[in-house]
């Protein structure tokens, strides 16, 4: 951090015997004394005189003050001064280790007497002798803490003595002298009547980490041109040091934000953890918070991993809090116990054991037993860890129970039928690839020459068939718009081959497009499926499955729609869920700390939405996307996965595209309606994921336009202002620099462009990812409802499997699902994945997150309406859940849609809009 010069040398506890206090001082008798142990010193008393007492000696220093005619305070022009109060709140640790307990009270003591933290005053005023702000003294932070109501917060007080002209504080430099880092809350300055807040939330590195002082700014926001002169600089200066240069590795006491590319993922040391970097012209990809680790090979130049339980480098405010690492002490503890029995399993057999009957699969929700019944050998090894593993097994239902999922919850037999697998597809956990089929054929945009025609086998005469069914012709149900697809062809063909032959941890899979019918009554029924292969001159590579009314017909649908399950939780997962939230938001985060000051009024509005979210895709590289990780070894792309993710962001990621109404346009499944309150009329208006998200996207928008309006008054104040423009300039040229010659990129020029983008920003960290995350665990938590890897193909007639499918289809069924292992790993995830912990900020209490941060009356009433909106919109989608002509959302034993429910309380809920992605 930028460190100001300081008018003071510190001695004992701020106090300077060396250099003069940079604003006179009236004449008031006042000595200050502090003893211990064979040294007492006296501070500078009201006289300007100095006394240094040590092992009983007495110098008197007056002339060390008054031979130097060129301190301010000597000037006539310094008439008068004046005492300002600081009170001081630091966040104490929750829990601490015997050692931490002893340092506490050392660190207690040493506050109480100076010597934990110095502050310094800087006025809004320039001092015209320096040409920068007027500083206060540095000053000590004394006396014994008061404790406040809250046990984890402590206060400690300083006063400063200023001159009458000194102006209105408008930053304060704080500098920690304890040997560990302090946690500050806030600074409330009180000068006569008026009180300033100096909202901190924010660690105060050790002086032994850095010398440097941190700056904190009052809860005024400035655009770049009003920044108060005294100040300025600071600004300025504060900024760069959160940028950084570049080089070094990052400690984790550090404050820097910069970029890197995605290389960091496998081991090139290792054969099985090699993996592509991303982040380059063949697999672009948005950029990560630079570390600066070691590289371990510079062709690919792959950074190091770190040692096992060495965490990534994320800036210092980016780390979990205690309540949220707890959370996910909690989930890895239970996931811990999860795993074992199905681990120790398939040591003891040397492979994974399946599913073989659905009652397995039931037991993981009640007495979690998921070994298949077996007698272990009474001597040896394999006989002393059975009786290990039956121990095991007795723990106790607690610590093993997996709570039912909400799907099954009230109707087990629910993910069998047509109607649930269709409803999913709007009001599931991934209600987003759905689209309008507004022609035939359906076409490829894949190269021929290597994937094959590119018409598809879902021909207008096989789909006019199966909408016969439903009493209506083909024309009919292309001009009512009731045709819909769910297309993953071209985004996993090129994948499918290389997915098929890995063997380490065999998966197999095909590309699937699933053609849908929006029925009279109001459902959504898939009617046709088209699995597909590479190309080969040997065998047919498109297979088209319907629905059928006798038993082999009925048993090979349900295998065609596991797998479309399958291919839609890897989408989910790689592309919806990774890389168009957590994984694009990260550079506007970086950007946003490196490019606007946090006196910016868009760093306010956008710091509430940033929380957490640089933390957790740092945890996600390190055991979730990285070469090995859950991802890799339980979804269908395997050790493809980023590489698949890698190339929809090349294919299909925009960001104009990734606004609510924009997305809804593009696929389909919205109108432009300039009538429609946000611009858009649903095709399908039971569309759960749509109706309610067009609710809170119209509040994030209004708020967004009120506030924007506030501190621009036209396109002018836009484009002069410098930190904006440097933003939005490094989010596309550095943060998604391999996309920034795109011509789709929003221009900057006005109130409009602006508010469209933010919009865009907080509703992607907000309602997008509540949508998409939250059900993890409701809707994939039972297997064979979101299957994330299917282990076989679908027989045919002259297959090895076939004679097997066709003795007994439901062993066939369950032997194509996830391993035990596999299904309780993703289960594990999904269920923490899933989880709200105890110290998660709800977009509908943005009001009170944001209250600390401005004094200006006008804008706290934009936030105090935006969370009053919320309230009626919850209202509104209860109410719409109530409504049983809406099919989507209610009927017997089917789960109401509540993921864009404002409201939550902690715990895996399926509802609740955090302001953040935060997990």
């Amino acid at each position: 951090m930028f460190v100001a010069p300081s008018p003071v040398k510190t001695n004992f506890y701020g106090a300077g015997l060396v250099r003069s206090p940079a604003f006179p001082v009236l004449t008031r008798r006042r000595t200050l004394r502090v003893s211990l142990p064979g040294q007492v010193r006296a501070v500078i008393s009201r006289e300007e005189k100095a006394v240094d007492q040590e092992d009983g000696k007495s110098i008197n220093k007056s002339s060390l003050v008054s031979s130097n005619p060129a301190f301010p305070w000597q000037r006539s022009k310094y008439t008068g001064s004046k005492t300002i109060m600081a009170v001081v709140k630091i966040r104490k640790k929750m829990r601490e280790k015997l050692n931490e307990r002893f340092e506490h009270q050392i660190e207690l003591l040493m506050k109480a007497i100076g010597q934990g933290m110095l502050i310094q005053l800087v006025s809004e005023e320039i001092d015209p002798e320096t040409g920068s702000g007027r500083k206060s003294f540095e000053t000590p932070v004394l006396g014994l803490p008061k404790a406040k109501n809250d046990p984890r917060y402590l206060e400690f007080s300083a006063n400063f003595t200023v001159p009458t002209s000194f102006g209105k504080p408008g930053a304060i430099l704080v500098t920690n002298l304890l040997s560990t880092e302090i946690c500050l809350s806030e600074i409330h300055i009180r000068d006569g009547n008026d009180t300033i807040l100096f909202p901190g939330d924010t660690w105060i590195h050790s002086r032994n980490d850095n010398p440097e002082s941190r700056i904190i700014f009052r809860n005024q926001p400035f655009l770049p041109s009003q920044t108060p002169a005294g100040i300025k600089e600071l600004r300025e200066m504060d900024l760069k040091s959160v940028r950084g240069n570049g080089k070094g590795e990052r400690k984790p006491h550090d404050r820097v934000y910069d970029y890197d590319v995605y290389n960091d993922l496998g081991d090139p040391r290792k054969q099985d953890r090699v993996r592509p970097v991303l982040g380059n012209p063949e697999r672009p990809y948005p950029r990560r918070c630079r570390s600066g680790r070691p590289l371990v090979s510079r062709d690919p130049p792959c950074e190091s991993r770190g040692k096992e339980k060495e965490e990534f480098y994320v800036p210092r405010d980016e780390v979990f809090e205690e309540i949220k690492r707890d959370t996910f002490t909690a989930g890895r503890f239970k996931a811990l116990f999860h795993n074992l029995v199905p681990s120790i399993a398939a040591a003891l057999s040397n492979l994974d054991i399946p599913f073989t009957c659905f009652s397995d699969i039931d037991r993981l929700y009640k007495c979690d037993i998921v070994l298949t019944p077996s007698e272990p050998k009474d001597t040896g090894l394999a006989g002393f860890f059975g009786n290990f593993v039956n121990g095991i097994l007795n723990v106790g239902e607690t610590l093993l129970k997996y709570d039912t999922p909400a799907v099954i919850k009230w109707d087990r037999f629910a993910w069998l039928r047509d109607n649930e697998f269709g409803r999913q597809a709007l009001a599931g956990v991934n209600p987003v690839n759905i689209e309008l089929l507004k022609e035939l054929p359906i076409r490829s945009k894949l190269d021929p020459a290597i994937y094959g025609s590119q018409e598809s086998a879902l021909t207008e005469e096989v789909i006019a068939r199966e909408v016969l069914h439903y009493g209506m012709t083909i024309e009919q149900a292309f001009k009512e718009k009731r045709l819909f697809l769910l297309d993953y062809h071209d985004m996993l063909l090129p994948f499918v081959e290389k997915i098929n032959s890995i063997k380490e941890d065999p998966r197999k899979t095909y590309a699937s497009r699933t053609i849908f019918l929006y029925s009279k009554t109001g459902a959504l029924r898939p009617l046709v499926i088209e699995l597909s292969l590479p190309p080969s001159a040997e065998s047919e590579n498109k297979f088209v499955y319907a629905h059928g009314h006798d038993a082999t017909t009925h048993w090979i649908w349900k295998l065609a729609k596991a797998h479309v399950c399958s291919n839609d939780a890897g989408v989910h997962q790689l592309v919806n869920h990774w890389l168009r939230t957590h994984a694009s938001m990260e550079p506007y985060i970086i950007a946003t700390n490196r490019q606007l000051s946090t006196m910016h009024p868009v760093y306010k509005l956008l710091q509430p939405h940033t929380r957490y979210t640089l933390e957790i895709n740092a945890r996600a590289r390190k055991s979730l996307i990285n070469g090995g990780g859950i991802i890799e070894s339980c979804f269908t792309p395997g050790k493809y996965a980023m590489e698949l993710s890698s190339a929809a962001y090349k294919s299909m990621w925009r960001f104009d595209m990734e606004g609510l109404p924009a997305d809804l346009v593009r696929r389909g499944m919205a109108e432009e309606d300039s009538s429609a309150e946000c611009g858009v009329k649903l095709v399908i208006e039971d569309y759960p994921y749509a109706s309610d998200g067009l609710l809170i996207w119209k509040a994030i928008k209004d708020l967004v336009e009120s506030y924007v309006k506030h501190f621009y008054s036209d396109s002018k104040s836009i484009t002069s202002d410098l930190e904006l423009q440097a933003w939005w300039d490094e989010i596309k040229n550095k943060g998604h620099y391999d996309k920034k010659d795109e011509p789709w990129w929003p221009k900057l020029n006005t109130t409009q462009d602006l508010s469209e983008i933010l919009t865009n920003m907080i509703w992607i960290a907000s309602g997008q990812h509540a949508a998409i995350n939250f059900g993890q665990y409701p809707f994939g938590g039972y297997v064979p409802n979101r299957p994330t890897l299917l282990r076989k193909l679908i027989p045919h007639e002259n297959d090895p499997d076939y004679e097997m499918f066709m003795r007994n289809p439901q062993y066939s069924f369950l032997g194509s699902l996830p391993t035990q292992l596999q299904a309780t790993k993703v289960m594990a995830v999904q269920e923490t994945l899933s989880t709200h912990s105890a110290d998660e900020e709800y977009l509908i209490d943005l009001r009170e997150v944001q209250r600390r941060w401005f004094q200006d009356e006008e804008v706290v009433k934009y936030f105090n309406k935006f969370s009053e909106e919320l309230v009626e919109i919850e209202k509104k989608i209860n109410e719409r859940n109530r409504d049983k002509t809406l099919k989507n959302r209610t009927g017997a034993g089917m789960p109401p849609y509540e993921l864009l429910l404002p409201t939550s309380p902690h715990g895996v809920t399926g509802r609740g809009i955090p302001n953040s992605i935060s997990i």
